[in-house]
């Protein structure tokens, strides 16, 4: 890593994001999945909450469709912008600059990380209203538990990237964790409905920390969140140590 890899700087961080703001904006594919793809899965989750006869669907949905926002917006998005980025040459020619290397990395999550909050912003309020859902219990679980997800899925989204030939391999290389997410750590089936052992294992996969510390704060009633946090935080620590040691800088030749 850089010498100044730790040393983040507002003004250079700020100009990064809005550099990869620009190219976001100009990828219309990438954009509309962004944009369109979450409300489209949400819509999706509470008809399956639905033929399931899931209790509270509305809460339910509104949960579970943070967690998509989550995957779709912050992880799947920037797989597909750090490899398209490497391929280009623009992560080794800022990395010849003055920013370090979490500046980069940083600056190229800060769109999708603004535009996954701002979705959850508005599928709270919206959606809240909309479905006739209480507000939150403890908003700042919630948002502990939101801001928790946008760093862990940043990082694993730069470690997937590492393994992710090219972008238009970004597809094959980011789903088994949108699988594994959506199945066993709550979005489309409640991890409650799951068997003892397969429950048990469901709680260590990486999103399921995350996830519960949204449930926790928008349903209330959990009063253990040691177990969610630290699980959240483990994943978060693996992840960055796994970046420092296999995220590329060059291109995959």
């Amino acid at each position: 890593m850089n010498t100044s890899a730790l040393n983040l700087r507002p003004r250079r961080l700020v100009a990064l994001g809005r550099s990869e703001l620009t190219l976001l904006v100009r990828n219309r594919a990438a954009l509309s999945v962004a944009l369109l793809m979450p409300v489209a899965m949400v819509f999706s989750l509470r008809s399956v909450l639905s033929a399931n006869g899931a209790a509270a669907i509305g809460e339910a949905t509104l949960t579970g469709g943070i967690g998509m926002v989550l995957l779709l917006v912050v992880y799947m998005n920037l797989v597909s912008a750090y490899v398209a980025r490497r391929e280009e040459l623009v992560l080794k020619r800022l990395r010849t600059g003055e920013a370090g290397d979490l500046e980069i990395l940083a600056g190229t999550a800060l769109p999708a990380a603004v535009l996954a909050l701002a979705q959850i912003a508005v599928l709270a309020v919206a959606g809240s209203s909309v479905l006739h859902v209480r507000a939150p219990r403890d908003p700042a679980v919630l948002v502990l538990g939101v801001l928790a997800g946008i760093v862990l899925l940043a990082g694993l989204s730069a470690l997937t990237s590492a393994f992710t030939r090219n972008v238009e391999s970004a597809g094959l290389t980011t789903l088994p964790l949108l699988l594994v997410s959506l199945i066993g750590s709550g979005l489309f089936v409640p991890a409650d409905s799951l068997p003892d052992g397969a429950a048990a294992a469901a709680e260590l996969l990486p999103l399921s920390g995350v996830m519960a510390l949204v449930r926790a704060g928008w349903l209330g009633g959990e009063a253990e969140l040691l177990v969610p946090a630290v699980t959240a935080l483990a994943w978060i620590a693996l992840t960055v140590f796994a970046v420092q040691r296999w995220f590329r800088w060059e291109p995959r030749r």
